[in-house]
């Protein structure tokens, strides 16, 4: 069995908060993890499949609903708690991780910029009874990968909407009960004047339109599809998506990413550490040569954990005021974000060949206890989720303007 490292968590943040309710995630994440997730995730990888499994163990322990408000039933937690369940999970599962991930981010955004509608306040609280899995749909045929961009609007009537969109790729949407599209405001507006729009599955039809057979995190299930869709006005989030994305949806996804991609190097660390345990109790007295190997990767390890850490108690640190949110809108936040995104999306994948580089041929053969073939493959999709040279484009261009005060 593998070690599942801890990613303690120091800073307690503003908001409501139950540490009881943590714990109790926690650990069933933890359980969640050694029990289902890790016993399927091969044959998730194989088959690329969806982990079926353990998102029901997930649902049966109330895990889908820990970012929504405890004032509306959830478990209230922050982003740094997030982020641990993630990387406790990614020990066992990339793929399960990632699912865990991305819904957990849909549910970040309706939970910060919903929960003082009526509508959004009672459809997280059926979110915490039915537990729905949230899916995404950013990416759209024709913006080349630019999520701040779509070429799709929301067609509105008086009480109604209808909303058709063909993406490039649909976060595991043949699986989700929900579904958070970005779009157009309207039929008139700028490619960038966008709103999230929550669609149910049952409102909406999906045809796919693309493969989903990947290298790396096969299991997630994304592939392209063409959505229609209708529903009540209701359904789209208050405020320009700019706003949710710049407060939420980018500094969840790269937090919570860079915790699941730590999460995945973290447990081919314990392999390595497993393996080199395993010839010092060959050569009694002896320090194996691996070992030096292992304490710098060790080392490598620890100062990734530590950047997605300080990110998201930094995060946690703003208070929910608006002048404060406006930190997370500056300049200065997205190019931490940036940063954060690819220095831990290069860091996964160096770590995991590190770690194989001490195990050797135990960890190349996929039918050893020892393989790190899935953890290689998931960890190297990390710098192609927005891509890292987009990215970079994006810090460039800010670099040249911006001037960081001492």
């Amino acid at each position: 069995m593998s070690i599942i490292f801890e990613a303690d968590v120091s800073v307690a943040p503003p908001q409501i908060r139950s540490p009881k309710n943590f714990e109790a995630l926690l650990a069933s994440v933890r359980q969640v993890s050694t029990e289902v997730a890790a016993s399927h995730a091969a044959d998730v990888d194989r088959q690329a499949r969806f982990p079926a499994e353990t998102l029901a163990a997930l649902r049966k322990a109330h895990v889908l609903s820990a970012a929504v408000p405890a004032t509306l039933g959830g478990a209230g937690c922050n982003l740094s708690e997030l982020a641990q369940l993630c990387s406790t999970l990614a020990q066992a599962c990339g793929s399960s991780a990632m699912v865990l991930a991305m819904h957990f981010i849909q549910v970040g955004c309706i939970a910060r910029h919903g929960q003082d509608d009526d509508f959004f306040k009672g459809y997280l609280r059926d979110h915490v009874k039915h537990q729905y899995l949230l899916g995404s749909m950013t990416s759209e045929v024709g913006t080349y990968g630019d999520t701040r961009s779509s070429i799709c609007s929301v067609e509105r009537t008086a009480d109604n909407f209808t909303l058709n969109k063909d993406a490039t790729t649909g976060s595991y949407c043949g699986f989700a009960d929900g579904i958070l599209v970005t779009t157009r405001r309207d039929h008139d507006a700028a490619a960038n004047d966008q709103v999230l729009v929550l669609v149910r599955r049952e409102d909406c039809t999906l045809k796919q339109t693309t493969s989903w057979d990947t290298l790396g995190m096969r299991g997630t299930c994304s592939p392209g599809f063409r959505m229609e869709s209708s529903g009540s006005i209701k359904q789209i989030i208050p405020g320009p998506y700019s706003d949710s994305s710049a407060r939420t949806m980018v500094p969840y996804s790269h937090i919570l990413w860079a915790s699941l991609w730590w999460g995945i190097a973290a447990d081919a660390v314990a392999k390595a550490a497993s393996f080199v345990r395993g010839q010092a109790r060959d050569k009694p007295g002896a320090i194996p040569p691996t070992a030096k190997r292992l304490a710098e990767v060790s080392m490598q390890l620890d100062a990734m954990k530590n950047n997605w850490q300080s990110a998201a108690q930094a995060f946690d640190a703003i208070a929910p005021d608006a002048t404060s949110q406006d930190q997370l809108s500056s300049m200065a936040w997205a190019l931490r974000m940036n940063n954060l995104k690819m220095s831990c999306s290069e860091a996964a994948p160096q770590i995991v060949h590190r770690a194989l580089q001490i195990v050797g041929i135990l960890g190349y053969k996929n039918d050893s206890p020892l393989s790190l073939g899935r953890h290689y493959r998931d960890a190297l999709s990390a710098s192609l989720m927005i891509s890292n040279d987009r990215i970079a484009a994006k810090s460039a261009s800010m670099l040249l303007v911006y001037k960081d005060v001492a």
